[in-house]
């Protein structure tokens, strides 16, 4: 291709990215870097129902948006291994004070869910808390919706999984039977929203679907060799620059390309997978707080850039304990490192081993309570 052609599709692709400049609206006051070479990123997967997402999502367009879902990625220093860390959108945190990125603030907040950081402040306010509650520094953030996954997954052909029993979940236009299946974006939508077909119909239970789901994903993209060829690579690059909204830093396809390249050394076997710890809160059905020995754990481990110790886990339903997958004696949700299952793995891991088939449910009250849709 030719130097008019190559800087055409250079400047097509740097118009699709919808970036933010959150670090203005995020000032001084905050965590240090480290310096050691590794770089934390906060993922939202953002609910809002606007433009094409509300035949996706359900619900109507108020408006608003929360981030549905919310992972620290962090990226070890040498590019070859990363840690994932789910947020549990549940969970209460004491949001401080922030700034939009139109300047308006917003006063701090006691008590509040996770997910109400993004719907007060966007993503400037998310970031805000994230950081407050872990004081960790997040160097990046990136932003993918309901529409922007969609298309994604349809552009690496689908993924294929495989799970042990029934999966039905009307709410999230879910219905899948025992066996193995190539999902394509909208189907992969509704396996990583549903919350009432698996499990004890939490957060929890989503978040270790969504972790299996991801490593899936990733495998995916490496035997497929989408990065390997020029063509699905800018196939991937139109879809990926369309789908996601970036901090600055990111905004631009040599830097968001950059970043991307640095990662591709990284295989599922060298991602691993963690809820932050949490306990459920005995004064809010529904609801958890951090759990901050085991936590603060977690926050040590990355902010050291280190392997995130074993006794992180430690809760209920962690392989080994005696309890069933996915449940608990003692009422704690399962939370911690999540250690593959043996069955996972292969082109069609088996994503619902946890969730489904024991029959089992979380011991907590709290497990029988269902949330209205979009809560």
């Amino acid at each position: 291709m030719g130097g008019a052609g190559a800087g055409y599709l250079y400047l097509r692709l740097d118009g699709n990215i919808d970036s933010v400049d959150i670090d203005r609206a995020l000032g001084t006051d905050r965590p240090e870097k480290t310096g050691n070479g590794s770089e934390n990123i906060l993922v939202l997967g953002s609910d809002t129902r606007s433009g094409g997402n509300g035949e996706l999502g359900g619900g109507t367009d108020d408006g608003t948006a929360r981030s549905d879902t919310a992972m620290i990625v962090h990226v070890h220093g040498g590019r070859e291994a990363a840690s994932v860390v789910s947020l549990p959108r549940d969970t209460l945190v004491d949001r401080p004070e922030c700034t939009d990125t139109e300047g308006g603030t917003h006063p701090a907040a006691t008590g509040v869910m996770l997910n109400s950081a993004y719907s007060t402040g966007g993503a400037a306010c998310a970031v805000k808390t994230v950081e407050s509650i872990t004081g960790l520094r997040m160097d990046h953030y990136l932003e993918i919706d309901f529409a922007g996954f969609r298309k994604l997954v349809d552009e690496l052909g689908g993924v294929e999984i495989t799970t042990t029993e029934d999966i039905e979940d009307p709410e999230s236009h879910l219905d899948l039977k025992a066996g193995t299946h190539r999902l394509d974006g909208e189907q992969a939508l509704g396996l990583v929203r549903t919350r009432h077909g698996v499990g004890d119909g939490s957060d929890l239970g989503r978040i270790r679907l969504q972790q299996a789901f991801l490593k899936a994903l990733v495998r995916q993209a490496e035997e497929t060799g989408v990065l390997t060829g020029p063509k699905k690579l800018y196939d991937l690059a139109e879809t990926a620059t369309k789908a996601v909204t970036t901090d600055s830093g990111l905004g631009s396809v040599n830097s968001l390309m950059s970043f991307l390249n640095g990662l591709k050394g990284i295989s599922p076997a060298r991602m691993r997978m963690v809820t932050m710890p949490v306990r459920y809160d005995p004064a809010a059905p529904g609801r958890v707080l951090l759990d901050e020995d085991r936590a603060r754990l977690v926050r040590d481990a990355l902010r050291n850039d280190e392997p995130i110790p074993e006794a992180a886990g430690g809760g209920a339903g962690a392989e080994g304990t005696g309890d069933a997958p996915g449940t608990s004696r003692t009422g704690a949700p399962p939370t911690g490192i999540d250690r593959p299952h043996p069955r996972f793995g292969g082109k069609a891991p088996v994503l619902a081993d946890w969730y489904v088939g024991s029959g089992s449910r979380l011991s907590h009250p709290a497990a029988a309570t269902r949330r209205p849709p979009g809560i």
